[in-house]
């Protein structure tokens, strides 16, 4: 498409964020960028709740640690078997987070590189050429449990 926007696959996004201040900012940033927030919630419960509620979710954001028992890795897991891909966005990694997620941003990170991560998701997730954005690693395990 000529002078035009590429076509995105992921629109519509839940994020799920245990710090109020991260959360409310990421909500803010995508929605300016054109992105439907499904929901943003802080723990693995109300996010499983969201998924089973709606028809549509492109894409997780999340932190790995949340305001529950249960983690990022536990929802990213249910996403996966669901087809939904989950991007976290964390300062504490995990060794498991490759088997997944389809990539991780690492905090702090600024409004342009978390719009410059959802960007090369998209694009990953289209088979497309991309750039990892600094502070970004794409895992080669697809969301869906695809390699």
């Amino acid at each position: 498409m000529l002078f035009g926007r590429r076509k995105r696959i992921v629109k519509r996004i839940l994020i799920v964020e245990d710090e109020p201040l991260i959360a409310f900012d990421n909500e803010n940033m995508l929605g300016d960028q054109g992105y439907e927030i499904v929901a943003t919630v802080d723990d693995y419960d109300r996010a499983i709740e969201i998924l089973e509620a709606e028809e549509e979710v492109h894409l997780i954001l999340s932190d790995v640690r949340l305001r529950s028992e249960r983690t990022g890795l536990d929802l990213a897991r249910h996403a996966k078997a669901r087809g939904i891909p989950t991007l976290f966005a964390t300062g504490q990694p995990h060794d498991g987070a490759h088997e997944v997620a389809v990539g991780c941003l690492r905090k702090p990170y600024s409004e342009r590189q978390l719009i410059k991560a959802i960007e090369c998701i998209d694009l990953h997730l289209q088979n497309r050429k991309y750039k990892v954005p600094k502070g970004m690693e794409i895992f080669v395990v697809a969301a869906t449990g695809e390699e």
